[in-house]
């Protein structure tokens, strides 16, 4: 959704939507149990896309080829959206695996992440409510020791004005976690600057208000 923030038609802000910062898997993180002599092993991974999400798949297939189950979860985009998801229960009983991954991963507070539960089975049944917990207790267990990091998504902003305004945006952009990529001098100062999309609306304000409306935002 675009808006008009100003009179000039070069000062237009954007009103962004999506979460722009939460956390996601900052590598890869495993764990392993024996429940009735079945082994489950559970492996976490940063995906940011579907097709990231089922290359992970592909290779915990491949590392465990002979494994009984490859049951899986992923979340590819902001915590608890439901846009990009998957979830298979990969020849379990029908609801009892990749439905209570993906509640935890939903629940979890972590975008980006993809999770497979591999099992070999040990000629014990678990049962439905077993299985649940299993999938879903792997699924808690992997996220207890997953090294995490916070995505940041970045916007580009546009100004331009006078030379006059050079120290004091760039004593300004540091309180907007904003820095100056590039930097022309013509008849005015041209600045790109690269800042977190949650801060571009503020700094707009601030560029503004600063110079009395002599500096010209383009988010």
């Amino acid at each position: 959704m675009t808006i008009l923030c100003a009179d000039s038609p070069f000062a237009i802000c954007h009103l962004l939507f999506a979460m722009p910062r939460y956390p996601i898997p900052a590598d890869r993180a495993r764990v392993e149990e024996v429940i009735l002599r079945s082994r489950f092993v559970t492996t976490a991974a940063p995906a940011g896309t579907p097709d990231a999400a089922r290359a992970f798949i592909a290779g915990i297939r491949a590392e465990f080829p002979d494994a009984t189950h490859h049951c899986y979860a992923f979340v590819a985009g902001s915590p608890g959206s439901t846009a990009q998801i998957g979830m298979s229960d990969d020849g379990e009983p029908g609801g009892t695996a990749g439905r209570p991954m993906l509640a935890v991963v939903l629940g979890s507070g972590i975008g980006d992440i993809a999770v497979v539960v591999t099992r070999y089975y040990g000629g014990i049944k678990l049962g439905t409510g077993g299985l649940v917990r299993a999938y879903g207790g792997g699924v808690k267990a992997v996220l207890d020791v997953l090294p995490v990091c916070e995505k940041v998504t970045l916007t580009t902003l546009l100004a331009a004005g006078p030379y006059r305004w050079v120290t004091p945006v760039e004593r300004l952009l540091p309180d907007f976690e904003a820095t100056v990529t590039e930097q022309e001098f013509a008849a005015d100062v041209t600045w790109r600057i690269a800042l977190p999309e949650e801060r571009a609306a503020a700094l707009f304000v601030a560029l503004v208000e600063l110079s009395h409306g002599e500096i010209e935002v383009v988010l």
